[in-house]
């Protein structure tokens, strides 16, 4: 098993025991509503503490029912996640395009400095300039290239002794 299976069955694991140990401990016994949101209780400890306030304002809607507030309330949370998950899917989407851009550029300039690599290869190494493959006419013309560049003497460039008249 790898370390991201693991992690995955440990982050499992922990949503379920918090969902089901409140459950399980009996941690709303004994409550007329055992799990009511913040607000409800928010609203109830002020009426306990100070009966005469007059909260300073008054919601824009407020739903026939329980079960209206608690679907929007899920819509809510379902909007939020969808959000959520396309910034953070967008975000990747990028990261991994640039990656796959970045590889691709290294991979032509790869192929390009190899291309100008056999292109400007030396002679003698295989690679023929007119493409000809050294083989293909049983070394002759090899041969004969070789034969009058000792004839006429040192290559451009090459250094004081070397060739024929050196000497």
């Amino acid at each position: 098993m790898n370390r991201h299976t693991r992690i995955n069955l440990l982050l499992l694991a922990v949503v379920v025991a918090l969902a089901v140990l409140p459950l399980a401990l009996g941690l709303g016994d004994g409550k007329e509503e055992p799990f009511t949101g913040a607000d409800a209780q928010a609203e109830t400890a002020i009426a306990e503490n100070a009966p005469d306030y007059e909260p300073w304002f008054t919601p824009l809607y407020e739903p026939p029912s329980g079960e209206v507030e608690s679907a929007l309330f899920s819509l809510q949370a379902a909007l939020g996640a969808g959000v959520l998950a396309y910034y953070f899917g967008l975000h990747r989407g990028r990261r991994q395009g640039e990656a796959r851009a970045r590889a691709e550029a290294t991979a032509e300039a790869t192929a390009d400095t190899a291309a100008d690599g056999a292109e400007a290869g030396p002679v003698g190494a295989g690679a023929e300039p007119d493409g000809a493959s050294p083989a293909a006419d049983g070394g002759a013309a090899s041969d004969a290239r070789s034969a009058s560049a000792a004839a006429s003497g040192p290559a451009p460039g090459a250094g004081a002794g070397s060739g024929p008249a050196a000497g």
